[in-house]
């Protein structure tokens, strides 16, 4: 609440929001007097009293504490009745990250949005647009015996998200595209053939899936961003490797989603141009 309250009025509305933070802990007088080490009387007065005195600040800081809101709120200056702590913990988690091709907390994010415009910058090329033998030639060295039951039981998650009602935005560095062309880094050691069909079908899928999916390349030498996922406006993830952080504040997931869209703005290959870029690739090797 950002205009200027009469005293009086802050009165009044603090004794409104005292009782109904009461009512909401299922509280009385009695018991709140105990929790703070007030006399009851103290309580009562704070209650009833029609004047325009509000509490000292150390009893206003037991009454917030004691009843599990802000001292903010209780005085009118804000309309969130959460302490900072409970908001922040509420809008930030961090959550394991476990290498996998779909795991659970990103299928259920994806779920969560479904029909929302999805945005995201990952950390190699996109699990959803690789060939199986591409995905097993990343995910075997971790996987072992098990990578074939993996691949085909995330199959059903990928075909799901690249059929959900979403829009999907992906950024991707345009060096990283090159690299895999290339075999160098990360890729270093993938077959030709693979390489060649999975160009082959990064083209494919982006012309088909497109204007539903679109694939941007920027210039990490102009641009840099690290590996994020914006779930329309409900939340934003940033990979940390290990961890997923999580924020669901307007304010945060607003500044991610501007992040990207900068990154799509200033694309170095359009999602008009992808398809041919990867072709034109491909027919380097």
């Amino acid at each position: 609440m950002s205009e200027k309250i009469d005293k009086r009025d802050r009165a009044d509305l603090f004794r409104t929001r005292l009782a109904r933070a009461m009512r909401d802990r299922d509280s009385n007088q009695s018991a709140l007097a105990r929790a703070i080490g007030v006399d009851r009387s103290t309580i009562s007065q704070l209650l009833k009293d029609e004047g325009a005195r509000l509490p000292n600040a150390h009893v206003l800081g037991e009454c917030a504490f004691a009843l599990g809101v802000s001292a903010d709120w209780l005085l009118g200056l804000t309309d969130r009745p959460e302490r900072a702590a409970d908001v922040l913990a509420n809008s930030l988690t961090l959550t394991e990250a476990p290498r996998a091709l779909v795991d659970e907390q990103i299928f259920a994010w994806h779920q969560e949005a479904m029909g929302y415009k999805i945005r995201h910058v990952p950390a190699g090329l996109p699990d959803m647009l690789k060939t199986p033998e591409m995905l097993e030639w990343e995910y075997s060295p971790h996987l072992g015996r098990t990578t074939e039951q993996a691949i085909n039981a995330s199959r059903d998650r990928l075909d799901w998200m690249r059929a959900s009602p979403s829009d999907y935005e992906i950024a991707l560095p345009m060096h990283d595209l090159a690299a895999f062309a290339a075999a160098e880094g990360y890729y270093r050691g993938v077959p030709i053939d693979i390489r060649r069909r999975q160009l082959d079908h990064f083209a494919e899928i982006s012309a088909e899936i497109y204007p539903r999916l679109r694939v941007y390349l920027f210039d990490a030498r102009q641009l840099y961003s690290s590996p994020i996922t914006v779930f329309g406006p409900l939340l934003a993830v940033l990979y940390l490797g290990r961890n997923y952080l999580a924020f669901r504040d307007s304010e945060r997931v607003e500044n991610f989603t501007t992040h990207f869209d900068n990154l799509v703005r200033q694309a170095t290959v359009t999602a008009r141009m992808l398809p041919d870029h990867a072709i034109a690739l491909r027919n380097q090797l």
